[in-house]
């Protein structure tokens, strides 16, 4: 990170900043702006579904741009406005029950409907079968969804005076890791018959993630990497069919990093790892 080379931790500019950073990090962190990722990643996965109705070859494709945009304006005005402020939204900041598990399933799958609604794909003919149809071209990502919604049931807190992430829970570990991975593979599989190569291929790619950490000991690296790259993977195939995307990602993923780093002093959200040895 070019900030952290400039502005050391310990360094007197860092310090300075610091000062200005610390409120507005409050708010952002207050207001959880970090969950706009599986957010913007649920609704833009609903968008790429459509497109792949209407053309199975579509790639690259910018035309779609300000509809997209829009509907991430709309979500995210959702979010702060209700799902935020009422506590629908946990994923991450603790282990969920049963219930608050069935509330994130029904709101991804909303938010996956939401986003495969197209006003030229409602305009066709036989409409209740294109909507049949993209019900059930987004069953395989809510599955998916559901597999990382499971690794998400093991919280990671931050050690601000050491900066590093510390996970001191690991109950249920063989159980909550095996459902993830057995959700992830039902998703390959219904993008496999679907021939949908987005859902197939990202989660072929994700689910090792969940297979390494139930497997190698409980080293937080190893459950940091099952939480974020399965999200990043399937933001990055997402962009290639809707490559607009990039933007609203890279500017959330930045303004994130420059706020946190300056209050907390750490690279985050980050693709690397804290290495911790012990088990």
């Amino acid at each position: 990170m070019i900030v952290a080379r400039l502005f050391p931790p310990d360094s007197d500019k860092f310090k300075r900043l610091q000062g200005y950073f610390s409120s507005l990090a409050s708010i952002i962190q207050s207001q959880d702006w970090i969950q706009l990722f599986s957010i913007w990643t649920l609704t833009v996965s609903g968008i790429v579904v459509s497109m792949d109705k209407l053309n199975r070859y579509v790639y690259w494709d910018w035309s779609g741009w300000l509809f997209g945009l829009i509907k991430l304006v709309l979500v995210s005005t959702i979010f702060f406005t209700i799902l935020h402020p009422n506590h629908l939204w946990l994923a991450g900041k603790k282990s969920l029950d049963l219930k608050e598990i069935s509330i994130h399933t029904g709101i991804a799958f909303c938010l996956l409907l939401f986003g495969s609604i197209d006003i030229s794909f409602l305009s066709q003919q036989e409409v209740l079968l294109n909507i049949f149809t993209s019900l059930i071209s987004i069953v395989p990502y809510l599955f998916a969804f559901v597999s990382c919604l499971l690794i998400f049931q093991f919280t990671i807190v931050l050690d601000e005076e050491n900066r590093v992430w510390n996970n001191f829970e690991w109950h249920k570990k063989f159980e909550y890791m095996s459902m993830s991975i057995f959700f992830m593979f039902v998703s390959i599989i219904f993008g496999v018959w679907l021939d949908d190569p987005i859902i197939s291929t990202a989660g072929a790619v994700s689910a090792p993630f969940a297979i390494i950490a139930l497997i190698w000991p409980n080293h937080v690296r190893h459950l940091q990497r099952a939480r974020f790259y399965p999200l990043f993977v399937f933001a990055m195939f997402l962009c290639a069919r809707a490559p607009w995307f990039l933007i609203p990602l890279l500017l959330l993923f930045f303004i994130l990093r420059t706020i946190y780093y300056f209050k907390y002093g750490i690279v985050y959200p980050s693709f690397g790892v804290d290495f911790l040895e012990e088990d």
